[in-house]
């Protein structure tokens, strides 16, 4: 720390003078405009005040200002010379100094963690809150509670990935997985809570599946449920346009087509227009116009029944959709591998103001458990 001068206004640049030896050339030229420049320095302006002091005062206070003067002098010249060894060393040892610096990279959100967040508040909006459970799961909550019958081809090794490890005490019994999907949720919250039930279900879900263009072993799976008196296949219709209304635009078409799940009576898919050649076909949507994004039905009373619900009283209906698919189909990823690799080269695409891909090839949807 330089000494004091014994006037305020001049020690409060003491700081400034100690900060000379870190700064480095931009930084310092800005410094020497600041603290000596001829028109708005602040010693200058000090230098300026010497006259409109009394006679006895000048004297002193002149001294102090230029002994700092002087003293910010040594430093900046002190400074640039110890710049100037740095550069002549660098440029010895072969820097080139006229190389551009590196591009700083700009960081985003994954775009499948964009589309879960999207489709998540879409539903917060109308009503449903967030439920999330377990990853590890007994085959009670995977199947049984929800309707699979014992010889379901769901429930082979070749599909699930069973866990070598006793259930955790006080759950309902089986053997521990990795869960195929989140529908376990369903059962836990309906168990949790007595009806209206309306929650959304985002998280991870595991399949020993293959690792292609389509299919990945570990993905991510929305599923929702609304349980009340006098729900009908109406209102999931209806619920469901809105989402894709809301997601895609409000001129994008939908169809529901029958399938078959166990935990659903009636069950359907539900198919959007495809979003890539609006309907007129392509490669991506098989030459149909359509794309199947998720799978839903009217909740089984057989599920019902193992969550303690009265089905006699009430209804419900449930949809489990893919937001890996979703989000290939949004952006126009071809392969989801893309989008497990952490390439910066293609993520940075999604950056807000990127560009997006082309010539999405969507994923494969199951329906209630649909892959993601």
């Amino acid at each position: 720390m330089a000494n004091p001068t014994g006037y305020p206004e001049l020690d409060a640049l003491l700081p400034r003078l100690d900060a000379i030896p870190s700064l480095e050339v931009d930084a310092l030229a800005s410094e020497l405009i600041a603290v000596l420049g001829r028109k708005n320095g602040a010693l200058t302006e000090a230098l300026k005040s010497v006259a409109s002091l009394p006679m006895d005062q000048r004297k002193g206070y002149g001294a102090a200002v230029n002994g700092l003067k002087a003293s910010f002098e040594a430093a900046f010249a002190a400074r640039r010379e110890s710049l100037d060894t740095d550069r002549q060393r660098q440029e010895a040892a072969g820097v080139d100094l006229t190389m551009p610096a590196r591009r700083r990279w700009v960081g985003s959100e994954h775009p499948v963690t964009r589309v879960v967040d999207e489709i998540v508040e879409i539903f917060r909006g109308i009503g449903f809150t967030v439920a999330v459970g377990p990853e590890v799961e007994t085959d009670w909550y995977n199947f049984t509670a929800l309707n699979f019958p014992e010889d379901h081809p769901a429930m082979d090794m070749h599909d699930t990935l069973y866990v070598d490890a006793p259930p955790v005490a006080g759950e309902q019994g089986g053997r521990l997985l990795l869960r195929t999907h989140t529908s376990p949720v369903q059962i836990r919250a309906m168990l949790e809570s007595a009806p209206p039930v309306r929650v959304i279900i985002p998280g991870l879900v595991y399949r020993n599946d293959p690792f292609d263009a389509s299919h990945a072993p570990a993905f991510s799976q929305i599923e929702g449920l609304a349980v009340d008196e006098g729900i009908s296949f109406v209102d999931l219709k209806a619920t469901l346009i809105h989402f894709a209304h809301r997601f895609f635009s409000s001129s994008t078409k939908v169809r529901f087509r029958p399938s078959f799940f166990p935990f659903t009576e009636p069950s359907a898919e539900m198919d959007v227009e495809c979003q890539l050649c609006h309907g007129s076909g392509c490669p991506a949507c098989k030459g149909t116009g359509w794309m199947e994004i998720l799978g839903c039905g009217m909740v089984h009373p057989a599920v019902f029944e193992h969550s303690g619900i009265d089905a006699e009283r009430y209804t419900g209906w449930a949809f489990g959709m893919g937001p890996h698919r979703i989000a290939m189909l949004r952006y126009g990823v071809p392969d989801i591998r893309l989008l497990y690799e952490g390439d910066m080269r293609f993520l940075e695409q999604f950056v807000p103001g990127g560009r997006r891909g082309s010539g999405a090839r969507p994923e494969r949807s199951e329906g209630a458990a649909g892959q993601g």
